[in-house]
């Protein structure tokens, strides 16, 4: 027994020394049990607690947007209610006003609010009641706080006005007085000029407040904006302090006016027309662009050519005065006007074309040009276009009449003499020379672009040589002179085309220069041509020795007109051309077929030849073609008629 029983222990510590590791696991895993239960019943706690919160937090969310609902309504109606005590307070505000401005417009010494600062923010304020007023018709007494407030506006304005006037007078009369008491035309210069704009602007806030009124309605050069309420109101007060400004100088500075004007008709004795007409015109274009200067200065505005009826430039173009100004150019014109009549024209000529090339317009057009800023070239342009181009244009009138219409010629200058030192017009017709001397003039004076195009006196240049060449070609005839007709026409007609091409008048083709414009003629009469041309221009009856173009396609200067001048003369040359082949064609076949009274052939083409060479000595094409012209008829003559 004692044995079994200790074996039974020693069964019992051998089990438990084996079963030792696993019992510690056993413990650990006892305990890990307990932190785990310990842990699920801590995250159930607090599951339930943030339940709770949970609860808690939609009851106070629930209760938030009640609230916040109801701060929504809260500041909806203080928005509305602060709208409507600001409409409120501004329409008081536009009632309230009109008891201030009056009480200012209408207290002693009101005229001297000109010169405040707040006078341009009273005058504002003022026009936006107007404008007020006029928007909200239904408002109480609506018509007449529009009329009070219409007539404060007038009133301020009205004050403006006087005070412009006062201020302009007391200066000016002060450098009237100084003008008057000097000779140096430096000094007058620096008195009408610099002291005169320092002295009008030495007046606290006077221009400040005309810039505001002026500038109300008008932009900074001068164009009228309509769109503005009461721009009439303000147009015409701004007007009337212009009108007032530019009488007033031309009165205190008339002494410097009637200097230059003395000083220039007394050089056009001493020096030249040409000299002295350019010294004028330097100095007083200078006065214009100082004048305008000056006006900028006054009323922020700088009047630029504007056709507008109701721009600014338009306006002051109407005050007439002795003095130029950016609006009337008149009294320069008119004194070189003067002088220009009686002198010649080629000198008027001389002015005006030196005029448009000193001060024409660059391709650059840069304001900074030291030789003729872009104002002076704007004064130039309208002194041209305006007043000198037009004279030059009746003066070119009055001479064509006199030298070319009523030219007198003897029977002798119809004939046709030699070529001298090989200038094709030096054997021309007096009045063709006097003609090409004219549109050379012209030429000189103008731009391309004005005596290029349609001119009407270039027209009537042409117009007019071709008349009394006609009359020349019929008193040949009737006076049996022994010049050929049509040699005549042709040898001056073709000096007035070749010099309307060489001047870039009318139609201009490539072509040599001896032959620029015989070559186009002479298209029309070259062999493969014939044909249109006996379509178009003789109907058929080229080759009729007694057939004569029909009376439809003669051309005159009467049927001349401006479009079609160029086109006109070649029907004129191709007429003359056509005359004087048939005629010596006629003769060299009557030569050749030795007809009673007949010249022999010899003797016909050394005619020919006289004739020719004495006509067109240096234009040897123009010979060629002219005795080609009379071959091909002849023969294209004979072969018609089964000859040859």
């Amino acid at each position: 027994m004692a044995d079994l029983q200790t074996n039974h222990t020693y069964a019992e510590q051998l089990l438990e020394a084996s079963q030792q590791e696993y019992l510690l696991y056993r413990d650990q895993l006892c305990l890990t049990e307990r932190h785990l239960d310990g842990l699920i019943t801590d995250a159930n706690a607090t599951l339930g607690l943030l339940t709770k919160l949970s609860n808690s937090f939609q009851s106070v969310e629930a209760q938030t947007s009640t609230f916040q609902a109801q701060c929504e309504e809260v500041l909806t109606e203080q928005t509305r209610l602060e709208k409507l005590a600001n409409d409120v307070g501004t329409d008081y505000y536009y009632y309230s006003y009109l008891e201030n401005a009056t009480r200012r417009l209408n207290a002693p010494g009101a005229g001297r609010l000109v010169d405040d600062e707040s006078f341009g923010e009273m005058v504002e304020n003022i026009d936006a009641c107007v404008a007020f007023m006029e928007d909200h018709e239904t408002y109480r007494e609506r018509d007449s706080y529009l009329a009070r407030y219409n007539a404060l506006l007038t009133k301020c304005l009205h004050l403006l006005d006087h005070g412009f006037s006062t201020r302009l007078e007391k200066v000016s009369s002060d450098i009237a007085r100084q003008l008057s008491t000097t000779n140096s035309e430096s000094t007058r210069h620096a008195l009408a000029y610099g002291r005169f704009e320092e002295m009008l602007s030495d007046s606290y806030a006077l221009l400040p407040n005309i810039h505001k009124v002026t500038r109300r309605v008008y932009d900074q050069f001068g164009r009228f904006d309509d769109g503005i309420r009461n721009s009439s109101i303000f147009s015409s007060s701004t007007l009337s302090m212009l009108r007032t400004y530019l009488t007033t100088r031309d009165r205190d500075i008339k002494i410097m006016t009637q200097h230059d004007v003395e000083k220039y008709q007394k050089e056009i004795k001493d020096l030249s027309l040409e000299t002295a007409s350019r010294n004028y015109i330097k100095q007083t274009l200078e006065r214009v662009h100082n004048e305008n200067s000056l006006f900028v200065r006054v009323f922020n505005i700088e009047p630029t050519w504007n056709n507008a009826h109701d721009s600014v430039f338009q306006s002051i173009k109407t005050v007439q005065t002795t003095m130029v100004h950016p609006g009337n150019l008149q009294p320069m014109a008119t004194q070189l006007q003067t002088a220009f009549e009686t002198a010649d024209i080629q000198s008027v000529c001389n002015v005006v074309g030196w005029i448009a090339n000193e001060y024409g317009i660059s391709e650059s057009d840069d304001d900074d040009d030291p030789i003729a800023p872009k104002q002076y070239r704007e004064y130039a342009a309208r002194l041209l276009v305006e007043h000198l181009w037009p004279f030059v244009d009746n003066a070119f009138e009055t001479e064509i009449t006199k030298s070319v219409t009523k030219g007198t010629v003897t029977d002798d200058a119809l004939k046709i003499g030699p070529v001298v030192d090989g200038v094709s017009s030096s054997n021309a017709y007096p009045l063709v020379q006097k003609a090409v001397e004219l549109l050379r003039m012209f030429d000189r004076a103008m731009p391309k672009e004005r005596s290029s195009q349609n001119s009407q006196v270039v027209f009537r240049v042409v117009r007019e040589t071709i008349l009394v060449l006609q009359q020349g070609s019929s008193r040949i005839q009737s006076q049996k002179l022994g010049t050929d007709a049509d040699l005549f026409m042709v040898k001056n007609l073709l000096i007035i085309k070749n010099e309307l091409l060489s001047l870039e008048i009318g139609d201009i083709r490539s072509q040599p220069p001896a032959m620029q414009h015989f070559g186009q003629i002479w298209e029309t009469l070259r062999p493969q041509n014939l044909v249109g041309f006996v379509g178009t221009i003789l109907g058929g009856q080229l080759w009729s020795r007694g057939g004569a173009p029909p009376a439809s396609s003669s051309v005159t200067a009467k049927t001349l007109t401006v479009e079609d001048m160029n086109e006109q003369l070649d029907e004129l040359l191709r007429q003359s051309i056509y005359g004087f082949t048939r005629r010596w064609a006629g003769r060299v076949r009557d030569a050749q077929a030795g007809r009673p009274g007949a010249r022999s052939l010899a003797q016909v083409e050394a005619e020919l030849e006289t004739a020719l060479q004495t006509a067109f000595s240096n234009q040897p094409e123009v010979v060629g073609k002219l005795k080609e012209a009379i071959e091909f008829y002849e023969e294209d003559t004979a072969a018609r008629s089964g000859k040859r």
